[in-house]
């Protein structure tokens, strides 16, 4: 097993230094899905439901999410974004939607964080929105599904060894 880079010889919680690590271009693209009832999924696709526009918030709401991730998530480094954005795809076979997410930046560490938090923020912005309609809602599989930049280079999801 790897030793984890976030704690010290004794344990503790550090942030690490990467100061000496070099810049390149990094990217990074995550996914999660939301299922619901199809006539739940229905409204949200015709806009009528009654907090408004569903799948523009979850997009802003990603967006917004990502640009705040390291005060979201501990030890996050803070990166200057180049590039966030979110598609947000009706799949009637769950039925709901599927986020794909991504982020991009020219820095010493990566933004998997910042994509995986944008999928994840827009997932519970459409929960939030559609509760009143559909309680049963049910996130899953969000996750990384590509990466590239930095020493590990490219990775890809089903294609080898994670980075």
């Amino acid at each position: 097993m790897k030793e984890l880079t976030h704690l010290d010889s004794e344990g503790r919680a550090m942030m690490v230094n990467v100061g000496a690590k070099t810049d390149s271009s990094r990217f990074a693209r995550a996914e999660g899905f939301i299922s619901m009832t199809a006539a739940t999924l229905d409204i949200i696709v015709q806009g009528t439901l009654k907090k408004g526009d569903v799948v523009a918030a979850a997009r802003i709401a990603g967006i917004m999410a990502a640009k705040r991730t390291p005060d979201l998530i501990p030890l996050c480094h803070p990166l200057s974004l180049e590039d966030v954005g979110l598609e947000i795809e009706v799949d009637r076979s769950l039925p709901g939607l599927r986020i794909v997410s991504w982020a991009e930046a020219s820095g010493k560490t990566g933004v998997e964080m910042e994509a995986l938090t944008a999928a994840t923020v827009a997932l519970l912005t459409i929960y939030d929105m559609a509760k009143s309609a559909d309680r049963e809602m049910e996130i899953s599989n969000v996750r990384l599904v590509e990466k590239r930049g930095g020493k590990s280079g490219h990775w890809k999801r089903g294609e080898g060894a994670s980075p």
